[in-house]
């Protein structure tokens, strides 16, 4: 019932503005971007899902990228301001690097949604942000890389900060899948994957880069339609699956663009062809790395081992089959998904049967952690066997897995 006395106009509620409105914004922007791809969402689809018109969007920002730019920075302010030193941090390096590691467990678990930011959607950003951007992960690894060195003084520098990146991967990967797990369960379990691994061996010698390696021979070249596969791989690792037009694909493989039609109805399908070829290497290399296993033990280090090689030899194809998911057509993308899942419940079940105390959950989470500690090494260092690397990177991803 209205306070006003009867027969006294009422006004209507003036509705204001929330004051968080730009925060609001940035999130529903950068969920949308790490949930559909940066380029598969619209500045009115950001726009309905926080209530206000699209026009209104330009009151906050200028244009989408804008938000990409912004939506990033407060990912990054939040792992900053999370991991900034106490000032009673005290002496002990292992309480401090215990405090940090259950900061970044929560945060990982908070920012689940987002966590596509670091994973793939950051790069969309232009060169000056970039820059900015790697300089914060920097800074972060930082602060874990000194308390490690001060609790193993028997690490390098280098030996530290690989493994401060393998762990951050550890993080980075709950954002990479959907398996449910409760909050505090997810958060014991990365924590204690993350300390397993930074305790763990020397992580030499892994090499960074901060160029593409060189792209590898991902398909065979017989026919013509391979060569446009092939290139279309390298293309789209190397810029993204939307900076790539069919020109540019043409180009690469020696042909007009109008030639390209011949062996693909367009860009979409080419995409798909690519991840129906990466699901066929998957799976041929589990299967053989099962084959002759003489028990599960034996097996888990074989599909370890299997999955290694597949993502150094063939690490374009592994990029774009992870990055590019959410530009396939939808029956594809609907069919590939199930496909990855089927490959990831083999693991689990096999882990199950070597672990049967670990709940499913916390196994699934086990085995993405592993299988992107692999996938993300692939993007950030280069692969030589004569240093061992990859038996090394094996036994990391054993490390999580036991964790």
């Amino acid at each position: 019932m209205s306070i006003a006395a009867a027969g006294e106009p009422t006004s209507p509620a003036v509705r204001k503005r929330p004051k968080n409105r730009k925060a609001q914004l940035a999130l529903a922007a950068a969920e949308m971007f790490c949930d559909r791809g940066y380029h598969g969402v619209s500045l009115d689809e950001i726009a309905t899902a926080v209530g206000i018109s699209g026009p209104a969007i330009y009151r906050h920002f200028p244009n989408k990228y804008a938000m990409l730019v912004h939506a990033t920075r407060q990912l990054v302010e939040a792992v900053s301001v999370a991991t900034a030193p106490p000032a009673d941090a005290g002496d002990d390096p292992e309480r401090r690097l215990d405090a940090l590691l259950a900061v970044l467990a929560r945060l990982a678990v908070e920012h689940r949604k987002v966590a596509g930011l670091y994973q793939w959607e950051w790069r969309y950003l232009e060169a000056e942000h970039r820059e900015e951007f790697l300089a914060e992960l920097g800074t972060l690894a930082s602060r874990i890389v000194v308390p490690l060195r001060q609790a193993r003084p028997e690490l390098t520098g280098r030996d530290a900060h690989a493994l401060v990146r393998a762990a951050l991967s550890v993080f980075g990967s709950l954002g990479t899948h959907r398996a449910a797990i409760a909050r505090g369960r997810a958060e014991a379990v990365l924590r204690r994957v993350a300390r397993a691994l930074l305790h763990g061996e020397p992580a030499t010698p892994l090499v960074p880069t901060t160029e593409y390696p060189e792209p590898e021979p991902v398909l065979g070249v017989t026919a013509r339609r391979e060569i446009l596969l092939a290139e279309s791989v390298k293309l789209f690792h190397r810029h993204g699956y939307h900076a790539v037009g069919v020109e540019d694909i043409g180009r690469a493989a020696g042909i007009n663009a109008s030639s390209v039609y011949r062996y693909f109805p367009g860009k979409a399908d080419i995409l798909a062809a690519a991840f129906y070829r990466a699901s066929e290497r998957v799976a041929e290399s589990t299967a053989e790395a099962l084959s002759g296993a003489t028990g599960d033990a034996d097996a888990l280090r074989r599909m370890v081992g299997s999955y290694v090689e597949l993502t150094f030899e063939r690490s374009a194809l592994v990029s774009v089959y992870l990055a590019e998911n959410n530009n396939l057509p939808e029956a594809d993308r609907h069919e590939l998904r199930k496909v990855q899942r089927l490959h990831v419940e083999e693991w689990v079940r096999l882990l199950g049967r070597l672990r049967p105390d670990l709940a499913v959950p916390e196994a699934r989470v086990l085995v993405h952690a592993a299988l992107n500690l692999a996938t993300d090494l692939s993007r950030l260092v280069r692969f030589d066997r004569r240093s061992g690397m990859d038996t090394h990177l094996g036994r990391l991803m054993i490390t999580v897995l036991q964790a």
